[in-house]
């Protein structure tokens, strides 16, 4: 028990009845929801966790092999619940983190409440006529290269249109820093293991509550893609922000939240 929560750094707040899992993407750590956690405190019992080779966590855990796809994170989730014997959870999942929660919901749907995906994609690589992704092969191979030789290099010149919120510049900063604390090496592994990623026949598959939140203008995901999923989902709602960029939950965090919030007051009525 204890060794999984130290391997993944899990921090357990609040103290309500329902629990909510918050889940970050790829080059981040559990701290990208510091600016979400207080306002829901007060009526949930909130989990925060690093994956793997990601923020505080054990990094001699890691494994290429495990994490050579996302079923390897997906084990750390599982593996989590697990250990806090808690079911019928929220989880929130950022980013790839959207997959990986899915995945683990398929996986394990008694552990689930609902599943809420910020920003998330099935394929992050084009299928074109029938698919759109936003990036094709050559885009990602090139973007892995660039990682391989300079991942601080990369992190310092796209913060900013990942960000995508100019009247803010203190957040692509951030979002630079959060980049640059990751190891090099094993974050070039884990965008190998998000951009390389096809997830669609899985979504099919889900079976509890899901929500979809979507930024307006994206650079990573494609307004496209946020309908193929909420399109092969069953009974799942997309919210589109009229906020631009990649992470929400740093540039309208209040907003972000209510949107949660309101969702989970529905499906718990």
């Amino acid at each position: 028990m204890k060794d999984i929560l130290v391997r993944n750094n899990v921090t357990i707040l609040g103290e309500g009845k329902q629990t909510l899992v918050f889940g970050h993407g790829f080059g981040c750590s559990q701290k990208i929801w510091k600016d979400m956690v207080p306002y829901f405190l007060k009526n949930f019992r909130v989990v925060l966790f690093d994956y793997v080779g990601s923020g505080q966590s054990d990094s001699f855990a890691y494994d290429r092999e495990r994490y050579r796809t996302l079923h390897g994170y997906s084990q750390d989730l599982s593996e989590i619940l697990e250990v806090l014997n808690t079911d019928s959870i929220i989880f929130v999942g950022h980013s790839v983190s959207s997959m990986i929660g899915l995945l683990t919901s398929i996986a394990k749907p008694e552990l689930f409440k609902a599943l809420i995906m910020i920003g998330p994609s099935a394929r992050y690589m084009n299928d074109l006529p029938e698919y759109y992704g936003g990036f094709n092969e050559r885009d990602i191979r090139a973007l892995l290269k660039i990682m391989e030789r300079n991942f601080i290099g990369w992190a310092s010149a796209n913060a900013a249109d990942l960000m995508n919120a100019p009247e803010q510049p203190n957040l692509a900063k951030k979002l630079e820093e959060t980049f640059h604390a990751e190891d090099p090496i094993i974050m070039r592994n884990f965008a190998e293991a998000t951009f390389l990623s096809d997830h669609r026949v899985d979504l099919a598959k889900v079976t509890v509550p899901s929500l979809i939140i979507q930024c307006s203008e994206d650079s990573i995901v494609p307004i496209e893609a946020a309908h193929y999923i909420n399109e092969r989902i069953k009974d799942s709602v997309l919210k589109v922000m009229e906020v631009k960029g990649h992470y929400p939950q740093l540039s309208l965090p209040k907003e972000t939240s209510m949107v949660i919030l309101d969702y989970i007051e529905r499906i718990l009525v």
